[in-house]
């Protein structure tokens, strides 16, 4: 028996075994963006020691979560990708990080965001959120990350990076969790500095309606001070 095996015949219990060790959904949350270099990775997991990432990669490899390929065209360089039975992870990932969400106001001291957090948080957002119709698109910056969204016929898609041609690009700030939450709304938001925008204010509007991450009841308010 392996150290991570739990010796039940549950389904959980062999989730666990595969995905359960440290540092893996998280591996798992960066491929889902799409596929990536091991050096992509390593930037986008700066905690992980490499070693670490190595054993966790050939895990992945081995349990048939994640497969080795070469890249088309003139770079050729090997880049690691989900397996069909990998992605299907994906909606037990984007629940698990809604509920991690929901007690989070600000980040920690020590905490960064990285583009696939970025991604991973407004498709999570979308999930919770109403879709419009209409297509706009948006980018949403976070320190010196980005990720975009385009949203139109009740469907939304996102994608790392900025969308080239936004409708509104949206940097946040302190406090831009509210926003999300519904706790703040976007007038506050744009009076108050918590957003900086490029281009129609009137579309942060459409965004809050689309992406919405709401708080659990203890982490609804700051806590009182005694």
């Amino acid at each position: 028996m392996r150290n991570r095996e739990y010796g039940q015949f549950c389904g959980l219990a062999r989730a666990a075994e595969v995905v359960g060790q440290r540092w893996t959904l998280l591996i798992l949350r960066d491929l889902l963006v799409g596929p990536r270099r091991y050096s992509d990775l390593a930037a986008g997991l700066p905690g992980i020691p490499s070693n670490l990432l190595s054993t966790r990669l050939k895990e992945l490899e081995q349990d048939g979560l994640v497969v080795r390929e070469a890249r088309s065209g003139a770079d050729r360089s090997i880049v690691y990708a989900l397996t069909d039975r990998g992605a299907a992870l994906q909606p037990a990932l984007d629940a698990l990080s809604r509920w991690g969400a929901a007690e989070m106001r600000e980040p920690r001291e020590g905490e960064v965001v990285t583009e696939a957090s970025l991604v991973s948080a407004l498709r999570v957002a979308a999930g919770g959120g109403t879709p419009t119709r209409r297509r706009l698109a948006f980018t949403v910056r976070a320190g010196q990350v980005a990720a975009h969204a385009v949203t139109g016929d009740g469907v939304v898609t996102v994608g790392a990076g900025e969308h080239p041609d936004a409708d509104l690009v949206i940097t946040g700030g302190p406090g831009f969790r509210d926003l999300l939450a519904g706790a703040l709304d976007p007038a506050a938001a744009i009076a108050d500095g918590v957003v900086d925008l490029e281009g129609d204010p009137v579309l942060l509007e459409d965004f809050v309606t689309m992406f919405h991450v709401p708080y659990s009841p203890s982490a609804a308010a700051p806590a009182a001070v005694p």
